[in-house]
């Protein structure tokens, strides 16, 4: 992505913030974006596109972040699973998406929500091959019953405490409560062999996009130019995933480790959004090596 095209999204997600999605036109775009009618229309087909780019970058930040935290860790970590979980919220805080996100659920707009639609789906379907991560290939006809139960209990106790509460509410011990009574369900479906979603795999759509080596290496070069006066160790970790990329054989854990650096060094930088872009692309790339 172009830095004029992500310089729009950022302009539109605070007038959306600000204004509120229904009350904000493209001309209210085009005017705190500074750019003409045909430069949006390059980038997106209407107002809802553009929308939809906020909440697909959200969506990008969480599935990194989550990738990151299990970097060197047990997959079958069930603390390393609730932290996970709660990432998504984080990442809705952190971003600023929940105006947006209450924007779609109020809007009755079919269109944004088949794109929440999709979004749930991808949601259950990462937990769910978390789930048997967690607790054993075994449990993977169950996995899909449980992944709802639990986003289920979870939406609920979040809404009930948010409505009850006036401090924040600490996902991470909502997701942890909720494993628990995981833990006691689980046993009880296979020895019943009870289960009403079995086979249904939701969506991939958790997934990063895949990425050309060739195009990859491309990119971060193009950055590497960027950075050029910029902190030399900064410059080391662009220099060493583009090494590693280029061999016959890459190192997956280091390459892990070190992406998960590379975006921290540049968090709170002006090509911070630019660096969760070649992240998210490295991320990608990796799923192909597995």
């Amino acid at each position: 992505m172009n830095e004029r095209k992500r310089n729009v999204i950022e302009a539109a997600k605070q007038l959306f913030i600000e204004k509120g999605f229904s009350s904000a036109s493209v001309q209210d775009i085009l005017d705190v974006a500074k750019i003409s009618k045909g430069t949006f229309y390059n980038y997106f087909s209407s107002k809802n596109e553009c929308l939809i780019a906020i909440l697909e970058n959200g969506r990008e930040e969480t599935n990194m972040r989550r990738r990151e935290l299990l970097v060197g860790k047990d997959p079958a970590d069930k603390d390393i699973l609730a932290e996970q979980i709660s990432v998504r919220q984080q990442v809705n805080l952190d971003l600023n998406l929940m105006p947006i996100l209450e924007a779609i659920f109020y809007s009755g707009d079919a269109e944004l929500r088949a794109f929440a639609k999709k979004q749930h789906l991808a949601e259950l379907s990462w937990l769910s091959k978390r789930l048997v991560d967690v607790y054993g290939q075994s449990t993977a006809p169950y996995a899909a019953d449980c992944a709802v139960i639990m986003l289920g209990i979870m939406q609920h106790m979040i809404h009930i405490q948010t409505a009850n509460l006036n401090k924040s509410i600490d996902t991470n011990a909502i997701a942890l409560f909720t494993l628990r009574r995981i833990d006691s369900i689980i046993p009880h479906m296979i020895e019943n062999n009870d289960n009403l979603l079995f086979g249904n795999k939701f969506t991939n759509a958790d997934e990063l996009s895949a990425i050309d080596s060739d195009l990859l290496i491309s990119n971060l070069k193009k950055f590497n130019q960027k950075i050029q006066h910029d902190d030399q160790d900064a410059k080391q970790y662009v220099e060493f995933i583009i090494d590693e990329i280029a061999r016959e054989q890459p190192r997956i854990i280091l390459l892990e480790t070190i992406t998960r650096s590379f975006r921290q060094t540049f968090s709170k930088t002006p090509h911070e959004l630019e660096t969760r872009e070649l992240a998210a692309s490295i991320w990608g790339y990796l799923d192909t090596l597995k």
